[in-house]
């Protein structure tokens, strides 16, 4: 699948495992100069191998904490001084699910809502201002499940980030930028294998309940996001949010646009 965007540059946050790496490998596939983002180096540099050994050149990969104020900026300055000034996509794909153990501090709450919110705003707003200058750019939000079944502390977060995004979108859209969404569910990544369901009976049990196709998502599909990615890398498509459902209980995605209309579509 030619995109038509070799040579343009993404950074990635959230890129050393799960659905971080499969959209930087997809990217990578393209012809993408990227930058890697996230905290353990060894892994962005074994995500990195394989983004070389797909023909794109070589990675920037940032260690940093996306949750803090220095990490952002940190991760905009690499990766801003690595592509001459500009960054043409921003993926905000970091962030984490924080379940309720019932011994919630206030620092929890805030831990949540810097990863799952604000670190994705304090990226856009400084990647923001080489892009209107360029008069382009691309950012998509790694969102998740918004509702579901048991209060998370990152669902508030994530709802943030949508509402968010819905009003930046208008917003930035006179300089050709757009702002899109992708709410994923189950992807087989370490979050979900090992936090959410760490043993068979767990995912089988959730599949039963909730997933009509019988598995979870795989990184490849996130990665490839198949003619999805190219809608959201597309010129003429903002303020999208493509869904799937947070608690999985139809197995069609959902696309939902400004307008209100609802489009279901399947994905091979």
């Amino acid at each position: 699948m030619d995109l038509r965007i070799a040579g343009r540059t993404a950074l990635v946050t959230g890129a050393s495992a799960g659905i971080g790496s499969g959209v930087a490998e997809c990217l990578a596939r393209e012809g993408v100069r990227l930058a890697l983002a996230g905290r353990n180096r060894s892994a962005l540099e074994e995500v990195a191998r394989c983004v070389v050994a797909h023909g794109s050149p070589a990675p920037v990969i940032i260690t940093a904490d996306v949750a803090s104020k220095a990490g952002t900026a940190a991760i905009a300055k690499q990766a801003l001084d690595a592509f001459g000034g500009h960054v043409d996509f921003l993926i905000n794909n970091a962030g984490g699910s924080r379940p309720l153990k019932g011994d919630e501090t206030e620092e929890f709450w805030q831990e949540a809502h810097d990863l799952n919110f604000q670190s994705a705003r304090r990226l856009i707003n400084l990647l923001v201002p080489s892009m209107k200058a360029a008069r382009a750019g691309r950012i998509i939000n790694i969102t998740g499940a918004i509702f579901g079944r048991a209060v998370n502390g990152a669902g508030p977060s994530k709802a943030a980030l949508l509402t968010y995004s819905r009003a930046l979108s208008f917003e930035l859209a006179p300089f050709d930028i757009t702002v899109n969404c992708v709410a994923p569910g189950r992807i087989n990544s370490v979050q979900i294998l090992e936090k959410l369901h760490p043993t068979e009976e767990s995912r089988a049990e959730y599949i039963r309940q909730n997933i009509p196709a019988g598995r979870f998502g795989d990184p490849a599909d996130m990665g490839n996001l198949g003619t999805a990615l190219r809608t959201l890398l597309g010129f003429g498509i903002n303020n999208l949010a493509l869904v799937k459902p947070a608690v999985d209980i139809f197995d069609p995605r959902v696309i939902r646009a400004s307008m209100g209309a609802v489009f279901q579509v399947k994905f091979a």
